[in-house]
């Protein structure tokens, strides 16, 4: 397992630098951002076709497009892997047109399409899209001063789940009520919740190992973000693995990231790379 951690961490800062020195003008969080994207799929990240992706999703929007802002390098990797760029960045416009006439339309919302273009089947596009409004509208209710367009997105992934609506909303609140008190941020602990809601288990026991995950990184020295890193200590606690080893691996994993250029005192900084070193083990798993 520890070999197969290092393959992936060194294909993860390989695809970061090759990102950076094609897309030098980047905000700098996009790097690892659009390299964990090919990463993830065991890929090198295919630069002259992202460039060709990045041209074609220029003449596909106009230059107000909310796919053109903070999704852009996101999306464009996204249609650098697929084998039908064209296809894929139509799906996705076709996808946001029909959620923007639900929800406000946004930068986030943008993401929310791309998630259900990965996702869906064509055929299943309309049910996911009224669904994801249920799913915010709910959100909504429980939480309307937390609750904002960049849960747009985690609603689209509830909406791609198998599980009854009522299991997902009793869970979301369930997990926010036990996570509240351990963490300071109330939109990163909603955001957690949310991923929590599509795991097994009770509610207990899912914030329960989120909770001695984060205290065991903390215990050795590791501290864990408690902003939008979170979520990702999410999907640690849907894996069958045990606390210590999940762990173990993160932190063996950040020890490597951190002797590396990108990575290290100047780099991303440690909270977020320890959330990559958490994204790579997930993935592993």
């Amino acid at each position: 397992m520890k070999e197969k951690l290092i393959q992936k961490s060194k294909l993860l800062v390989e695809n970061r630098n090759s990102v950076k020195a094609e897309f030098g003008w980047e905000d700098s969080y996009v790097y690892p951002l659009c390299s964990s994207i090919f990463t993830s799929k065991g890929k090198k990240a295919d630069i002259e076709k992202m460039k060709k992706c990045r041209d074609l999703l220029k003449s596909k929007t106009g230059v107000f497009s909310k796919f053109r802002g903070t999704a852009k390098m996101a999306v464009v990797s996204l249609m650098a892997l697929s084998d039908d760029p064209e296809a894929k960045i139509d799906n996705m416009l076709y996808i946001y047109g029909a959620l923007k006439e639900v929800l406000r339309g946004s930068e986030y919302l943008a993401v929310a399409a791309a998630i259900v273009s990965e996702l869906a089947k064509t055929s299943e596009y309309q049910v996911v899209i009224t669904r994801t409004k249920k799913m915010y509208d709910s959100m909504k209710e429980s939480h309307p001063f937390l609750t904002s367009s960049e849960d747009s997105s985690l609603a689209a992934l509830l909406a791609l789940s198998d599980l009854d609506d009522e299991h997902i909303e009793n869970e979301m609140e369930k997990c926010y009520k036990i996570l509240k008190p351990e963490f300071s941020s109330a939109n990163a602990v909603q955001s957690l919740s949310h991923v929590l809601a599509l795991g097994a288990g009770t509610a207990e026991e899912k914030c329960r190992k989120v909770i001695d995950i984060y205290a065991y990184l903390k215990d050795n020295g590791y501290k864990y973000g408690k902003g939008y890193e979170l979520p990702t200590l999410g999907v640690l606690t849907m894996l069958d693995v045990d606390i210590k080893t999940l762990a173990d691996n993160i932190m063996y994993v950040d020890d490597y990231l951190k002797q590396q250029k990108g990575f290290g005192s100047f780099g991303i900084g440690s909270k977020q790379r320890l959330m990559y070193s958490a994204m790579i083990v997930s993935s592993e798993y």
